[in-house]
Protein backbone atom coordinates (compact mmCIF):
# COMPACT_ATOMS: atom_id res chain seq x y z
CA UNK A 1 0.00 0.00 0.00
CA UNK A 2 1.97 3.01 -1.08
CA UNK A 3 0.78 6.67 -1.18
CA UNK A 4 2.19 10.18 -0.99
CA UNK A 5 1.68 9.80 2.56
CA UNK A 6 4.04 6.90 3.24
CA UNK A 7 7.44 7.14 4.72
CA UNK A 8 10.07 4.74 4.24
CA UNK A 9 12.01 3.60 7.51
CA UNK A 10 14.14 1.06 9.09
CA UNK A 11 13.21 -0.32 12.86
CA UNK A 12 15.62 -2.10 14.31
CA UNK A 13 14.17 -4.76 17.27
CA UNK A 14 16.25 -6.42 19.96
CA UNK A 15 14.48 -9.38 21.18
CA UNK A 16 16.36 -10.34 24.49
CA UNK A 17 14.10 -12.67 25.89
CA UNK A 18 12.96 -15.78 23.77
CA UNK A 19 9.02 -15.62 25.47
CA UNK A 20 8.28 -12.45 23.42
CA UNK A 21 9.28 -14.19 20.09
CA UNK A 22 5.48 -15.24 19.15
CA UNK A 23 4.29 -11.74 20.21
CA UNK A 24 6.86 -10.09 17.95
CA UNK A 25 6.36 -12.27 15.34
CA UNK A 26 2.10 -11.67 15.89
CA UNK A 27 2.79 -7.80 15.66
CA UNK A 28 5.53 -8.23 12.15
CA UNK A 29 2.58 -10.26 10.73
CA UNK A 30 -0.05 -7.40 11.74
CA UNK A 31 1.70 -4.93 10.05
CA UNK A 32 3.17 -7.12 7.09
CA UNK A 33 1.19 -5.06 4.63
CA UNK A 34 3.77 -2.55 5.33
CA UNK A 35 7.32 -4.43 5.50
CA UNK A 36 9.58 -4.29 2.28
CA UNK A 37 12.60 -6.57 3.73
CA UNK A 38 13.17 -8.00 6.87
CA UNK A 39 16.56 -9.33 8.31
CA UNK A 40 16.66 -11.38 11.36
CA UNK A 41 20.20 -12.43 13.17
CA UNK A 42 20.18 -15.28 16.12
CA UNK A 43 22.96 -14.06 18.53
CA UNK A 44 23.34 -16.84 20.38
CA UNK A 45 25.67 -16.19 22.09
CA UNK A 46 24.20 -13.40 23.68
CA UNK A 47 21.17 -14.72 24.18
CA UNK A 48 19.02 -12.13 21.62
CA UNK A 49 17.80 -11.77 18.05
CA UNK A 50 18.12 -8.56 15.94
CA UNK A 51 15.59 -7.66 13.86
CA UNK A 52 15.45 -4.78 10.98
CA UNK A 53 12.59 -4.18 8.69
CA UNK A 54 12.62 -1.94 6.19
CA UNK A 55 8.82 -0.21 6.28
CA UNK A 56 7.25 1.56 3.51
CA UNK A 57 4.22 2.88 5.82
CA UNK A 58 2.17 5.81 6.87
CA UNK A 59 4.49 6.96 10.29
CA UNK A 60 1.56 6.85 12.04
CA UNK A 61 1.62 3.04 11.60
CA UNK A 62 5.70 2.60 12.19
CA UNK A 63 5.35 4.71 15.80
CA UNK A 64 2.64 2.46 16.52
CA UNK A 65 4.34 -0.49 15.58
CA UNK A 66 7.25 0.41 17.24
CA UNK A 67 5.59 1.19 20.41
CA UNK A 68 3.92 -2.31 20.27
CA UNK A 69 7.03 -3.75 20.24
CA UNK A 70 8.55 -1.72 22.92
CA UNK A 71 5.73 -2.62 25.05
CA UNK A 72 6.29 -6.11 24.80
CA UNK A 73 8.63 -7.39 27.62
CA UNK A 74 12.18 -8.17 26.67
CA UNK A 75 11.84 -6.61 23.76
CA UNK A 76 13.56 -3.03 22.28
CA UNK A 77 12.59 -1.36 19.24
CA UNK A 78 13.73 2.34 17.46
CA UNK A 79 12.51 3.42 13.89
CA UNK A 80 14.83 5.64 12.06
CA UNK A 81 12.80 7.24 9.17
CA UNK A 82 14.47 8.49 6.12
CA UNK A 83 14.66 12.33 5.24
Amino acid sequence: MQNEENRIAVLGIIVSDGEAVEAVNALLHEYGEYVVGRMGLPMRDRGINAITLVLDAPANAINALSGKLGRVDGVSAKALFGK
